[in-house]
């Protein structure tokens, strides 16, 4: 039975990967732009106990954000750019006592808390189409570098090509190819 199970699950894993190769698609743009939506956001988490809840309830408060292009310093930043390349809106206002009682239930206490998150976004055009997809870092970081000289980038898409998940410069990739073959 053990044998079996470890056949399946050798059998599942294949298909998957096969599918996951089969709806992965490349293609090669010389039209690109790379965003970053950087964001601060003011949370507090409500719990009758703060450190031992189990399922602790969250509200949102002020949220301030900065649309990050190719790297480029955007107008309205006040930090930046950090360890990654991102520039940074204002902090929003921090919750006062008032605004987090008044969003309290019964015993609950509430801890404020400012979070940070980026959104990636790659907008490309392939011929008439163009596409915005979701896409990751390393993709963002592969954009600016190869934006100011406009450097064709070959883009590997994600499952069912809904994702960015790779760019490559292609004169890299001739270059590579090239070594290989000697």
């Amino acid at each position: 039975m053990h044998v079996q199970l470890k056949t399946n699950l050798l059998r599942t894993v294949a298909m998957l990967t096969t599918l996951t190769l089969a709806s992965c698609n490349t293609l090669t743009t010389e039209q690109y732009e790379a965003t970053a939506l950087t964001r601060y956001t003011w949370q507090v988490k409500y719990a009758d106990d703060l450190t031992n809840e189990q399922v602790p309830r969250f509200e949102t408060f002020a949220t301030t954000s900065l649309l990050n292009r190719n790297g480029l310093k955007p107008e309205g930043a006040v930090t930046g750019p950090d360890d990654k390349g991102l520039w940074w809106s204002v902090l929003p206002p921090r919750p006062s006592v008032d605004e987090i009682e008044q969003r309290k239930k019964s015993q609950e206490a509430g801890s404020p808390e400012l979070l940070k998150s980026v959104k990636y976004e790659l907008k490309y055009r392939l011929g008439e189409e163009q596409r915005v997809l979701p896409t990751n870092y390393q993709v963002y970081r592969e954009v600016v570098k190869a934006y100011p000289s406009r450097i064709p980038l070959q883009l590997t898409l994600g499952l069912d090509n809904n994702s960015v998940e790779k760019a490559e410069p292609v004169g890299r990739l001739q270059v590579s190819r090239q070594q290989v073959r000697r």
